[in-house]
């Protein structure tokens, strides 16, 4: 497993529990189905790629630039590090770790 599936992965699972702590702590319905989407994605995006397929890095890539923007956007209006500050960096770290790949 290379650092990018193992980074794709752990950003997927990240996002599933942020998404159903976002639904507990706020009753956010959106938190719950685009946390659990998204991350669902991205997971499948990983399994895709252990298959030796490219076009899961292409996936993981697109679905981790989509949440790099939503949570930057959600940093500058909120200007609060946790959680969207926190998961700007690491979809910067997972969309660097993919870029390597290619």
């Amino acid at each position: 497993m290379t650092i990018s599936v193992f980074s794709i992965i752990l950003y997927g699972i990240l996002e599933i529990i942020g998404g159903l702590i976002g639904y507990q702590k706020a009753g956010s319905k959106i938190s719950l189905i685009s946390g659990v989407i998204s991350g669902l994605l991205l997971l499948l995006s990983g399994f895709v790629t252990l298959q030796g397929q490219k076009w899961g890095l292409i996936l993981g890539f697109a679905v981790a630039g989509m949440l790099v923007i939503v949570f930057a956007v959600r940093f500058v209006k909120t200007r609060k590090f946790m959680p969207a500050g926190l998961m700007s960096i690491l979809g910067l770290v997972v969309i660097f770790s993919i870029l390597k790949n290619f």
